[in-house]
C-alpha cells in the first residue's frame, strides 16, 4: 500500500503539467465507461432537456404573445392619441381662425363706430354752426328792424299831421271791417 500512495504523492511518476498528449491506451481511457455515462446522460437527459426546452419555448412564446398584445395596445393608444391631437389641432385652428375673425369683426365694428361718431360730431358741428349763423342773422335782422322802425317812427312823427293820422286810422279800420265780414 505504501507503493500505491507513494505513486500518487511522488511527482516522478506524474507527467509534467506543461505537456499535453493523446492517450491511445483503450484501457487507460476507459471508452466503455465514457460511452455508458454518455448513453445514460443522453437517455435520461433527453426528457429533462426536452422538458427544459419546452418550458423555455413556452415562456418565449408567452413573452412574444404578451409583447404583441402590449404592442397592439400601444398602437391603439398611439392612434387614439393621434386622433385626439388632430382634434385638438383642429379646435386650436378653429379658435385661431374664429379669434382672427372676431378681431377683424371688432376692428370693422370699431372703425364703423368711429366713423359714425365722426359723422355725428360733424353733423352736430354743422348744426351748431347753422344755429349760430341763424342766431347771428336773427340778431342782425332785429337790430336792422329796430333801427328801421326807429327811423320810420322818427320820419312818421316828423311828417305826420293829425289829419293824415285820422285818415290812416280810418283806412285801417275799413280794412279790419272788411276782414270781419268775410270771416262771418
Amino acid at each position: 500500500m505504501k507503493n500505491i500512495t507513494d505513486s500518487f504523492v511522488s511527482l516522478e511518476h506524474w507527467p509534467s503539467a506543461g505537456s499535453f498528449e493523446f492517450n491511445t491506451d483503450i484501457l487507460a481511457t476507459n471508452p466503455i465507461n465514457l460511452s455508458v455515462v454518455l448513453g445514460v446522460l443522453i437517455f435520461f437527459g433527453k426528457g429533462v432537456l426536452k422538458d427544459l426546452l419546452d418550458k423555455r419555448k413556452q415562456r418565449i412564446l408567452s413573452t412574444i404573445r404578451n409583447s404583441e398584445e402590449l404592442r397592439r395596445g400601444a398602437i391603439e393608444q398611439l392612434e387614439r392619441a393621434r386622433a385626439r391631437l388632430r382634434k385638438v389641432e383642429m379646435e386650436a385652428y378653429e379658435y385661431r381662425m374664429n379669434g382672427y375673425s372676431e378681431i377683424e369683426r371688432e376692428k370693422v365694428n370699431l372703425i364703423n363706430a368711429t366713423c359714425d361718431s365722426l359723422e355725428r360730431l360733424d353733423n352736430y358741428k354743422n348744426e351748431t354752426l347753422y344755429f349760430e349763423q341763424q342766431r347771428a342773422i336773427n340778431q342782425v335782422r332785429q337790430q336792422v328792424f329796430q333801427q328801421a322802425l326807429q327811423r320810420a317812427l322818427g320820419t312818421i312823427n316828423s311828417c305826420l299831421t293829425s289829419k293824415l293820422h285820422f285818415r290812416a286810422i280810418s283806412v285801417n279800420i275799413g280794412i279790419l271791417g272788411s276782414v270781419e265780414e268775410i270771416t262771418y
